[in-house]
């Protein structure tokens, strides 16, 4: 039972760093597309809403070699997809959806498949209004579809860590 406790106190502890230093963003339906054998690429897709304006600036994951915020859009006849050199803009109070077909978290040189109904390490690069960055370190879910759980804030996935150095004086 005193685990418990402690890993409760843990979980608010965290709610409270992440507000406190990553934005106010909530991070909601997190998951990553499971591959299969030999496969070296995938998407993760959630729904981030930032309280003041932000920008999502960078992703990593220790699965991946290579992880960069991506997007896909019709070109004439032609859906191209593109890296986003200069991050993902998260306009104050809007839910800005990464979703397939849409923005995206690519996912690329697997380090082995994403196997479905596991988790996987992923952490975002934050940016405020005033250059001061920080991350927010999730546990994503791996599955073929998205999760069906509605509006599941991140605040109760187990979080490695926050890393909030990059402050600027």
């Amino acid at each position: 039972m005193k685990f418990s406790k402690h890993l409760i106190a843990a979980a608010l502890t965290t709610m409270c760093v992440v507000n406190a230093f990553a934005q106010n963003v909530t991070i909601t339906d997190a998951w990553a597309r499971a591959t299969v054998q030999g496969q070296k690429a995938t998407g993760a897709f959630m729904k981030i809403t930032a309280k003041d304006n932000a920008k999502l600036v960078g992703v990593s994951s220790p699965v991946a070699g290579v992880a960069e915020i991506h997007e896909m859009k019709m070109d004439k006849d032609v859906m191209k997809m593109a890296a986003l050199p200069n991050g993902l803009d998260l306009p104050a109070g809007k839910a800005v959806e990464l979703k397939p077909g849409s923005y995206h978290v690519m996912l690329m040189d697997l380090k082995a498949p994403l196997v479905k109904d596991t988790t996987v390490p992923l952490t975002l690069t934050l940016q405020d209004a005033k250059g001061v960055k920080s991350t927010v370190a999730l546990k994503v879910l791996v599955g073929m579809q998205p999760p069906m759980m509605q509006s599941h804030d991140h605040s109760t996935h187990n979080h490695i860590e926050h890393n909030h150095g990059d402050h600027k004086p």
